[in-house]
């Protein structure tokens, strides 16, 4: 298990075939992986992209091809994994962790939240793993992975 102020560095990465058919190193990307049956999960995703302007974030789920070709890469397995994970040009946080980490890029005052990386890991992580175990039972769980609108296609990495 990955301890979560661990950060990690891989290269390289995996190129990304864009739906321009340029490729992009994953390192260069900012990928968030997330869990696609989680409601919550889904939810958190669309709160990011609403409040992310500049379109930095690619997503992909932990289920995908790609989530797990990803995580392999890190040495994690994505059927015991029970955390969000956000990629950051090739650094790897997880937990809570790699929500605070997303919170710097996020619009408005949202990224304000960042300054919570500053309560340590045990303490943030705690309240984390509280929501994770009870996400599907306080949010539901969808039969699949939710597909992406033509217009946020290019977001996703599928």
């Amino acid at each position: 298990m990955i301890d979560n102020h661990q950060t990690f560095t891989l290269f390289p990465l995996l190129p990304l075939v864009t739906s321009m058919q340029q490729m992009i190193p994953y390192s260069q990307l900012q990928i968030i992986l997330f869990d696609g049956h989680c409601n919550l999960c889904n939810g958190s995703v669309q709160f990011v992209i609403k409040h992310d302007s500049a379109a930095r974030f690619k997503f992909a789920s932990l289920q995908s091809d790609t989530g797990k070709r990803l995580l392999a890469q890190y040495h994690l397995n994505s059927e015991s994994l029970q955390s969000f994970v956000f990629i950051d040009k090739g650094k790897l946080y997880t937990r809570s962790t790699a929500a605070l980490q997303v919170s710097r890029y996020l619009d408005g005052f949202w990224k304000l939240f960042s300054v919570f990386i500053i309560v340590p890991p045990f303490m943030r992580n705690g309240v984390y793993r509280l929501v994770a175990n009870n996400r599907y039972r306080w949010f539901g769980k969808a039969d699949a992975c939710c597909l992406p609108t033509p217009d946020l296609a290019q977001r996703f990495v599928l």
